[in-house]
This record gives C-alpha cells, sequence and structure tokens, in this order.
C-alpha cells in the first residue's frame, strides 16, 4: 500500500515536529552534498531550527566567501537593473519635454506667420507685432551691415588695383626710351630727285646711239625741242594733242 500525499502545513505535535526537522534536515544536507559532487556545483546551505540552532554546508573553503559572492552577484544585478530602469525613466523625461519644446516653437512660428491668431487678445497681438517689427529691425540691421562690410571690401580691392596700375606705369616710363632714340637716321640708299615744276613736265629720255632698236635720233630732237617749247610758255607740245 503506497504512501498517501503529504499535507503541507505546521505538525502541532512537538514531538512529531522535532523528528520530521532531523530527518528532512539530513536528506536537504546529502542532496547538497550529492549536488556539488555529481555537478561539480558551488552550494552553500544554511539551516535555523525553531529553537535557533544553525546547521550549514558549504562546498567551497569559506563560507563568506560564498555568500561575498552571492552578494555580488544579486545585488549587482540588482542595481544594474534600478539603473536602467532610472536612465529610462529619464530617457522618456528627456523625451517629452523636447516634443513639448518643439511643439511649442512650431506654435509660435505659425504665430509669426499670421496663423492660428484666433486665440490672441489684443494685448497679445501687440507684444506679437512688437516681436515681429524688432526682428525686421535686426534683420534689416544685419544686411546694412553686410552691404556696408563688402562695399568695404570692394573698396579696398580697387585701392589695390590702382596702386598696383600707378606702379606698372611708373616701371613702363622708368624702362622707355627717349625720343632722341625714336629719331630716324637718314637712309643712305641713293634715289633720284624729281625735277621742279617749273622745269616742266616731262624728263628728256636718254637713249644711246649706239643702239639701233627702239630709239630714233631724229624724234629725240623733235621731242627735246618740243619740251623746251611747252617750258616757255607752259602748254602740251602739240603731239600730245
Amino acid at each position: 500500500m503506497g504512501r498517501g500525499k503529504v499535507v503541507l502545513k505546521r505538525i502541532e505535535n512537538t514531538i512529531n515536529r522535532q523528528v520530521t526537522f532531523a530527518k528532512r534536515r539530513n536528506g536537504l544536507l546529502k542532496k547538497a552534498y550529492e549536488l556539488c559532487i555529481l555537478c561539480d556545483a558551488e552550494v552553500a546551505l544554511i539551516i535555523f531550527s525553531n529553537r535557533g540552532k544553525i546547521y550549514e554546508f558549504c562546498s567551497s573553503s569559506s563560507m563568506a566567501k560564498t555568500i561575498e559572492k552571492y552578494q555580488r552577484c544579486s545585488y549587482g544585478a540588482m542595481e544594474g537593473s534600478q539603473n536602467s530602469k532610472q536612465t529610462q525613466q529619464s530617457s522618456y523625461e528627456e523625451y517629452v519635454r523636447l516634443k513639448t519644446k518643439v511643439e511649442v516653437l512650431q506654435q509660435y512660428q505659425r504665430n509669426l506667420l499670421g496663423e492660428d491668431l484666433g486665440h490672441f487678445s489684443t494685448k497679445e497681438l501687440e507684444q506679437l507685432e512688437n516681436q515681429v517689427d524688432e526682428s525686421l529691425k535686426q534683420i534689416r540691421s544685419t544686411k546694412t551691415q553686410f552691404m556696408l562690410d563688402q562695399l568695404s571690401e570692394l573698396r579696398r580691392k580697387e585701392q589695390i588695383m590702382l596702386e598696383t596700375n600707378e606702379a606698372l606705369r611708373s616701371k613702363l616710363s622708368e624702362g622707355a626710351p627717349s625720343l632722341s632714340s625714336w629719331e630716324v637716321e637718314p637712309c643712305n640708299v641713293p634715289y633720284s630727285r624729281q625735277p621742279p615744276q617749273s622745269e616742266g613736265f616731262f624728263v628728256p629720255l636718254e637713249c644711246n646711239s649706239t643702239l639701233q632698236m627702239g630709239c630714233n635720233p631724229v624724234a629725240l630732237n623733235e621731242m627735246n625741242v618740243a619740251a623746251s617749247a611747252q617750258t616757255g610758255n607752259g602748254l602740251f607740245p602739240g603731239w600730245m594733242l
């Protein structure tokens, strides 16, 4: 006949309770010893009786080292989890704060553009108008200052270019030759001088008397006589007409 199911409740009989405690304590210590031997596990077991008597088992050399190791593992993990939760909480709070700030700035931007002004009072509209005027003044001031800076920079570049041009002009004037070096010397090539107008329009041709082809002495004499006559009266000879 098998054993019945044991009801887990406090044993009222003192003697039976002491006997059960001793048996189960020895069995628990035996199981702890078997666990450390078979599985190469580090086991620490502490038992306190109802009278305050202590029973312990430790697979290592010192129970204190095992307890310290337990504290490092359990409390370290607990602190890590707490830190992680705190970090997540702070990150979420920062996200909510930034989101609210962005929404406020977007609403303010729409108000500056003239949108969503229905719920504004007269005083709030005047304040918004003053803010817009101040912003425009600052923008115009910045723009004017920027243009003045550009103008100063252009004037500085112009002055540099003028100084450079003047320096180049001075170098050119110093290196240019004098006017006497540009005077043209007379050429030694002989040339035949044209007869003056008073000597006649035509110069008599000279012909070698020894040549017979293309030269007629009688015609040459007639031409000389005609030229002399034209020189005297300023008219063309009759054979030219």
